[in-house]
């Protein structure tokens, strides 16, 4: 991809990952996936997204930041997504990762449908900032990061979707949904890229520990409990699993 501008190659890289959500949405939408299966898929996806964070965005963060920005960026992520979650939740958004019928209806709570599209933007848009923020440095996208983000992004569409077939809302919505937010993956890519190029390096590893702080929060907040409720005691082994398939991945891309 030499001739093709980066701020472009940003834009595909995290339209690609973002696509996955629309894959996961597909598979939930056309064939009856038994609910432990789609646990078990969130569990390994949490895994991919924990080591992907750990030793992809923090350590990127660290060496070209330092502690400073990267601890300020970190905690404020997950501060910044907690308050936007606990506004989305009082809005009908709290199960929007949930497989399992929990998720409300239009009819049950008005204005649901809104709040779980806008939460699933934003359990989106830090991971695909990442993607551009990657290639600032050298102008190579971090495979190992669009992997680890498509990877996690399909169970995260599969469970979602499949909630939203339950909670009675149409393909249109559900397809608008994910292809809207494969959209804006890409979008967020490529401003990762252009916005942060005259940036200094303090600002860019806040901003990717910031991204990092975001994924932790919504994994605690979504994905693992859905991931707990139907595995239990496998939970743990899957997620393992998923994080030494990441781990090996930023290896053998190293």
């Amino acid at each position: 991809m030499a001739a093709i501008p980066l701020w472009a190659q940003a834009g595909f890289w995290g339209f690609i990952s973002g696509f996955a959500l629309v894959i996961g949405a597909g598979i939930a939408w056309f064939f009856a996936v038994p609910q432990r299966l789609i646990a078990a898929i969130m569990a390994f996806g949490s895994g991919v997204l924990i080591s992907a964070l750990s030793f992809e965005l923090m350590d990127e963060a660290y060496k070209t930041g330092g502690f400073d920005s990267t601890a300020v960026g970190f905690l404020g992520g997950a501060a910044i997504y907690t308050l936007a979650g606990w506004v989305l939740t009082r809005s009908g958004g709290k199960h929007r990762k949930r497989s399992n019928g929990r998720q409300p209806s239009e009819d049950e709570e008005s204005g649901s449908g809104m709040a779980i599209a806008i939460g699933a933007l934003l359990d989106g848009i830090p991971e695909s900032i990442v993607i551009g923020l990657s290639m600032l440095h050298g102008g190579a996208v971090s495979v190992v990061a669009v992997i680890a983000i498509f990877l996690s992004n399909i169970p995260e569409g599969l469970s979602s979707a499949a909630g939203m077939k339950r909670a009675g809302r149409s393909a249109r919505y559900v397809f608008g949904v994910w292809g809207g937010i494969a959209l804006a993956s890409g979008l967020a890519a490529l401003a990762g890229y252009t916005l942060f190029q005259n940036f200094s390096p303090d600002v860019v590893a806040a901003t990717t520990a910031i991204a990092a702080g975001a994924i932790l929060a919504m994994l605690v907040d979504t994905m693992i409990p859905e991931a707990f409720e139907e595995t239990h005691n496998f939970a743990g082994l899957v997620t393992v699993a998923g994080f030494l398939a990441a781990f090996v991945l930023s290896k053998l891309g190293g």
